[in-house]
């Protein structure tokens, strides 16, 4: 995530001494990572000015559009610049770069004779000043702007503002936004921040401006629509907006598509905009048919799941909901009228989706980690108000929200549970204080054990149970106040026996020359086929993962060999022919039926039944050795002529391992994939 230094003074009172080193200090102290502070200005040297277009005079005589143009950059006389761009006109303010400058990747700017014509500088497009990808054409400023010819444009486009690089946990998907972070600040620095969500809906009148269904109120709990009409679509992003997506590393497109992205910035709620005059009927949100097709607005025909929400009308799916919109209905050159959404989606449903496809958009991200379902009006009304002040769009009725939201649970909060938990004593009122300051509604607590029922923010999704609001006590009164205080470590009683024998393993097969190559213990259903095990088998009994790390490899394995064999084939395509492996890991057996384990209670000790079931809910998972030899053996040299790997040597490791393990080896011939028959033999 990043932000810009100067989007956060808007929100909350920095100190006017140092305010960078101020928000770094706090933003660390209260556990969020600053990853780098960026300064887009640190490329850019000499003069960059504003310039204003005087004349263009086409030259039609070479292969591609050329311009000549005389630019009033604040000098007695005008300079004359080539430029191959065509979406600016005369009177128009644009970035100057004038010999002497120099732009991000070293890029010198001189006066030098091209297309017949002395060029004395230079008209720059976005990615030449290093302010994102988009080079299509030059940078047009607006015409509005309080600046003149000959301003130093580092200034005027914020250039020399310092923008902060965040990584933001998980759980916290709250300061996926300038509001969350200006909160956050707030609370560190114990300043009252604004909150740019205080907006209500647009005022409108007459019926709902669009027909909206929401048939999965469990996947998506609240859908606000508001269509839009009037909309010019030549109108352009101002340039503060502009500056302010392109500062978070966000490219600009359109009016309609720049500003949901902004909104989504500033206030964490994704949205998305129809063209309304490729709609047809109402919107539903429902969950896919296996089988239904949807283009997304990257291109990709995607075969959806029953597990996949939708927004559809009458023609089929229009979006895959809360992750990428469809390209039917997309923002066009041409649209003049449009379809505001902002919803509020499950976030399992959604990261599911999202891996299921391989799509990880903004959008997804932030649902996947929680957004606050209050924005959605907020965002709306956010949206309406920039389209309508900048591109002359309007209502075409009233705001439609589909509510279906459960008040959240309150959580019930012993008092003196943070001082018995931390072991630093929270008073009851400081208690009381932190939870209302950081947003909280806060009932109880004022007589002697008397508990607390806590009801969290509507932007902290991450607060469930108790637990999670003493480590927020912890967290906003300072770690700095939990004292570092050693526990006594208890007598060691060395390696156990198994343990001792696979440490005697692995030295043994180092010894004899193998690498040890751990791998994940993820496996992909199609490494059975690639083993050629009969459909019988007991190691196609696997154990799959409700929520893979990759949906490509969503079981456990029941073997080392994938493992070993992905490793050993990953050295060869990269030149290393003689390679000698080994693993020592746990590999996973189910038998039968998987029961479930229960979810137990973390405030007692679990009775024996209770274990019981937990033992019986998980799967045998016994420790396993592999091992995987290619190439040479022996290299060649002055010592003598070298040798391949035969299975003798196999055989060799096999009966070392026995030794170590204390036990002796004996081999047989054997059938057993993925083997050769004649060639395999069982120890």
């Amino acid at each position: 995530m990043r932000v810009p230094l100067s989007w956060l003074a808007e929100h909350v009172d920095l100190p006017a001494d140092d305010p960078l080193s101020t928000v770094v200090d706090v933003l660390i102290r209260l556990g969020v990572e600053v990853d780098g502070i960026h300064r887009p200005d640190a490329e850019l040297t000499g003069p960059l000015v504003i310039g204003r277009v005087l004349t263009v005079e086409e030259l039609s005589e070479f292969k591609k559009p050329i311009r000549y143009c005389q630019v009033d950059v604040g000098e007695s006389q005008p300079r004359g610049i080539v430029c191959g761009a065509t979406n600016f006109a005369v009177g128009d303010l644009v970035v100057t770069a004038l010999p002497g400058a120099v732009l991000p990747g070293g890029f010198a700017i001189s006066a030098r004779e091209t297309y017949d014509h002395v060029s004395d500088g230079m008209i720059c497009s976005p990615r030449e000043l290093g302010l994102g990808e988009e080079h299509s054409g030059i940078l047009v400023l607006d015409t509005g702007l309080d600046a003149a010819p000959g301003a130093d444009a580092i200034a005027v486009l914020g250039l020399d503002e310092p923008v902060l690089e965040l990584e933001i946990t998980p759980d916290r998907g709250d300061l996926l936004s300038v509001r969350g972070l200006a909160r956050e600040v707030g609370l560190g620095l114990g300043v009252v921040s604004t909150d740019p969500g205080q907006l209500l809906a647009p005022s409108a009148s007459g019926p709902a401006s669009y027909e909206i269904q929401v048939e999965d109120p469990t996947g998506c709990d609240r859908f606000v629509g508001l269509a839009m009409t009037g909309l010019d679509p030549t109108a352009i992003s101002p340039v503060w907006l502009r500056r302010r997506l392109i500062q978070c590393g966000v490219r600009t497109v359109s009016l309609a598509v720049d500003v949901t992205n902004f909104v989504m910035l500033e206030l964490g709620q994704p949205m998305h905009a129809f063209d309304l005059d490729l709609l047809t009927g109402s919107l539903v949100v429902r969950r896919a048919t296996p089988g239904e097709k949807l283009t997304t607005l990257d291109g990709v025909e995607r075969t959806l799941s029953e597990t996949d929400l939708l927004i559809t009308d009458e023609t089929g799916p229009i979006g895959l909901a809360a992750v990428m919109g469809g390209r039917a209905t997309e923002i066009r050159d041409g649209t003049t009228s449009l379809l505001l959404e902002a919803a509020h989606w499950d976030p399992v449903t959604v990261s599911r989706t999202s891996r299921g496809h391989g799509l990880f958009s903004e959008a997804a991200r932030r649902f996947e980690r929680g957004v606050d379902p209050e924005m959605t009006v907020a965002a709306i009304s956010r949206a309406a108000q920039l389209l309508t002040e900048y591109g002359a769009a309007r209502p075409v009725g009233a705001v439609v929200d589909v509510d279906n939201r459960s008040p959240l649970p309150p959580v019930a909060l012993d008092v003196s549970l943070p001082s018995r938990v931390v072991g630093v004593d929270y008073p009851a009122e400081h208690v009381r204080d932190v939870l209302i300051g950081l947003g909280a509604t806060v009932v109880g607590g004022t007589r002697d054990g008397e508990p607390l029922t806590v009801t969290p923010p509507t932007w902290r999704t991450d607060l469930v149970d108790p637990n999670d609001v003493v480590e927020e006590i912890v967290r906003l009164s300072g770690y700095d106040q939990v004292p570092s205080v050693l526990p006594v470590a208890p007598a060691g009683r060395g390696l156990t026996a198994a343990q001792r024998r696979r440490r005697s393993i692995a030295r043994t097969l180092a010894d004899l020359g193998y690498v040890e190559s751990p791998a994940y213990p993820f496996i992909d259903p199609a490494a059975f086929d690639a083993l050629h095990l009969d459909l019988d088998d007991a190691r196609r009994v696997a154990v799959r993962l409700a929520n893979p790390i990759s949906e490509t490899e969503p079981l456990m394995r029941t073997t080392l060999l994938p493992g070993l064999l992905r490793t050993l084939r990953r050295n060869l395509g990269r030149g290393q022919r003689d390679v000698a492996l080994f693993e020592i890991g746990l590999v996973v057996r189910p038998a039968g039926e998987a029961s479930r384990a229960p979810i137990l209670s973390v405030s007692s000790r679990p009775d024996d039944e209770q274990i019981a079931r937990l033992k019986a809910a998980v799967p045998r998972q016994p420790w396993r050795v592999g091992a995987v030899a290619a190439g040479a053996a022996e290299l060649s040299g002055w010592w003598g002529k070298g040798r391949p790997f035969y299975w003798t040597d196999v055989l060799a490791a096999a009966a070392e391992i026995g030794t170590a393990a204390g036990v002796r080896i004996r081999s047989r011939a054997d059938e057993h994939a993925p083997w050769h028959p004649g060639r395999c033999a069982a120890l």
